[in-house]
């Protein structure tokens, strides 16, 4: 059996072509009018349907409505409080994508796309392995972290000097304020004495 061959006049789309739906021509159209919209109302409008989410048609929303932890130090009122964070982690598994020998900083964090960028200190944390020797240069690194990559034969070079923890000292009785009893007690046993 021979072969068709194609012509222009036998193409035809993959699917049946349908043609889109025409509103606000008229009621004679059958979409006329409001146009399948209805009669006024939040769905009537454009950018009905790319609402926020949470949001509850300008009801309380739900997250407003149920009770918060109250004060600084609770993970409602962040950025505030103990769990603020001043540096952006980097786990030590992270750094197999370096060659060994190289150098850690920063700057090279960024081009292996491990950090954003190098406004925000960068804190080295123990999380998996490593068996490369690096020479690492951040800001701060955590004890865990700094024992694998000795363990490995690298280097860590701090940055920034870490801050010392101040230690809050309970005000001792100072020995003074005892003196003066032992004083008076001491004359009232020389008064009588005296009077002899």
């Amino acid at each position: 059996m021979a072969e068709r061959k194609l012509n222009l006049t036998d193409l035809k789309p993959a699917q049946p072509r349908k043609d889109r739906k025409r509103v606000g021509r008229g009621p004679g159209s059958g979409k006329g009018r409001y146009a399948g919209r209805g009669i006024k109302g939040q769905k009537s409008r454009s950018g009905s349907h790319k609402m926020r989410a949470g949001f509850e048609g300008g009801q309380m929303p739900i997250y407003m409505r149920i009770g918060k932890l109250r004060g600084s130090t609770s993970r409602d009122a962040m950025p505030i409080g103990p769990f603020r964070t001043r540096t952006v982690p980097v786990n030590v598994r992270d750094l197999d994508r370096f060659d060994a020998g190289a150098e850690v900083t920063p700057e090279s964090l960024v081009e292996k796309g491990l950090i954003k960028n190098t406004k925000i200190d960068v804190k080295l944390l123990g999380n998996g392995e490593i068996s490369k020797k690096l020479t690492i240069r951040v800001h701060a690194v955590s004890a865990g972290a700094r024992e694998k990559i000795e363990q490995a034969g690298g280097t860590i070079e701090l940055l920034r000097e870490p801050k010392q923890r101040r230690v809050r000292q309970h005000a001792a009785k100072p020995a003074a304020a005892a003196e003066p009893d032992e004083q008076t007690d001491g004359a009232a046993a020389e008064a009588p004495d005296s009077e002899e």
